[in-house]
């Protein structure tokens, strides 16, 4: 348990109404399926029922959200259209006249916080890395000088770009930065104290990627949706813009890549997707806060995987537990697994005398360092401390984590020796990601490559670094 003050009170799963077995069933889904969750949390009738975190992840910590980022820019909007700052009319060009192209487009002049709301602009393909490379300075001005493809408000193309450009526009109209602004307005009033963002090099956050939240941060935010914007008897957000922001406007496209994505085909809304079910804020990797307003019930899930087997699970393994309270030993065999949930250690031994020397080979792309890198790893109180030469140390446990913040940010490790081979495992704890180290010993030879590549780019150094500026303003 976090030892922070809890957001939302607890309950028993018999007692809320739901199965312990369902959610099980749901557990026992996703390790057959592989799909690596790092934390859990359903609620229902506005009590948390389940709740685990697999380590080294754990509850106190919060993980990168991705583009579940874009949902909560989305309430940004509304309160300033409550305010009456903004309006869903309002144009690009009137209110950031100074990031505006001189010749740009009669299209682009009239795109409004709908459109982008609604990520229906025009564009052809999610316009973010070609408006960067356009224009390094502004995103703004290079996603209106780029060409649109379909009339504004007729087809939805998933656009980063449209989320950064409502993050600047919340900017100007309220004068506080978006951080600020939520934490004035939101999460401050919800009782959440540890919203983080990452940035750009200028010091503005993303707004369509890079907040940082507890799993139960997320689960409170879909409560507050749930309940129509409504906190401890307090309206914090107009029940107008919740229905509003999470009913759909306009069909999604099919993916290009033929996946069949049943959950991302129901349409868009304000920056939330249908579902098959309810509706869900989503971000890259699987994070996820999922609202069923049918079945009163919210499931907040990070993970590294895929979202729609997370959300298959649901929908036929958790769904036909919910009004079926089942029975008290059901949910104190559930509330042990969920308390020894975790991710496999690297297995093999200690070694304790050993050292060794590397160079780094970074010729895959997944390569999380450079090439030529010297690594050195050296025993450390039964465990190892690992030396990037001239980046960093970090140290690594055998048969525990251990946890170091070299550059500021925390990275959590654990490792052994496989014969000739040293393997550990370095998670980035504050994202969905972990860099797998192995040496050769026998060749001098180490590898470091990522798990899954993150979006912002492969260095760990830059992602181990604080303040988190993932993407600088110029490539």
């Amino acid at each position: 348990m976090s030892s922070r003050r809890p957001l939302l009170p607890r309950s028993a799963p018999a007692t809320s109404g739901i199965s312990a077995r369902s959610i099980a069933l749901l557990l026992d889904r996703l390790e057959e399926r592989s799909v690596e969750c790092h934390s859990i949390m359903v609620v229902h009738r506005g009590h948390v029922v389940a709740e685990g975190w697999w380590a080294p992840y754990s509850a106190e910590r919060p993980h990168l959200l991705y583009s579940l980022t874009k949902s909560f820019t989305s309430i940004a909007v509304g309160l300033a259209i409550a305010d009456g700052l903004l309006s869903l009319d309002d144009r690009v060009v009137d209110v950031l006249p100074d990031h505006v192209p001189a010749d740009v487009s009669e299209q682009g002049s009239r795109v409004t916080v709908h459109h982008l709301l609604t990520m229906t602009a025009g564009h052809p393909t999610d316009s973010l890395a070609e408006a960067w490379e356009l224009e390094p300075g502004d995103l703004v001005k290079g996603f209106l000088r780029l060409p649109f493809a379909a009339a504004e408000g007729t087809r939805h193309t998933y656009d980063n770009s449209t989320t950064f450009i409502l993050a600047r526009m919340v900017e100007r109209v309220t004068g506080r930065g978006l951080p600020e602004f939520l934490d004035e307005r939101l999460f401050k009033p919800m009782g959440v104290d540890h919203a983080e963002w990452d940035r750009v090099a200028s010091g503005a956050a993303f707004g369509f990627h890079g907040l940082h939240l507890t799993t139960e941060a997320v689960a409170a935010f879909g409560e507050l949706l749930l309940r129509g914007g409504l906190w401890g008897g307090r309206q914090l957000v107009p029940r107008t813009w919740v229905e509003l922001a999470t009913r759909r406007h306009i069909d999604c496209l099919p993916f290009e890549d033929g996946t069949d994505e049943a959950d991302f085909s129901c349409g868009y809304g304000y920056q939330f997707w249908m579902s098959r079910h309810g509706y869900h804020g989503h971000g890259a990797f699987g994070q996820q806060c999922v609202v069923v307003p049918s079945h009163d019930l919210v499931v907040a899930v990070t993970a590294q995987g895929e979202s729609q087997e997370v959300l298959d699970a649901m929908w036929e393994c958790l769904l036909p537990g919910v009004g079926d309270g089942g029975r008290v030993q059901d949910d104190e065999v559930l509330a042990d697994r969920l308390h020894r949930l975790s991710l496999p250690p690297v297995p093999g031994s200690a070694d304790p005398e050993r050292s060794v020397g590397a160079r780094l080979d970074a010729s895959a792309e997944e390569s999380a360092l450079p090439d030529g890198t010297a690594v050195t790893v050296d025993p450390d109180g039964g465990g190892w401390l690992v030396r990037f030469e001239a980046l960093f140390d970090i140290e690594v446990g055998h048969g525990e984590w251990r946890e170091s913040a070299p550059l500021g940010r925390p990275v959590v490790a654990a490792g052994a020796w496989q014969g000739h081979m040293f393997v550990a495992d370095l998670y980035v704890i504050t994202t969905p990601h972990r860099v797998r180290l192995v040496i050769d010993a026998d060749a001098g030879t180490a590898r470091a490559l990522w798990s899954s590549l993150p979006l912002t780019g492969p260095s760990l150094e830059l992602h181990v670094r604080a303040p988190l500026m993932t993407r600088p303003d110029v490539a």
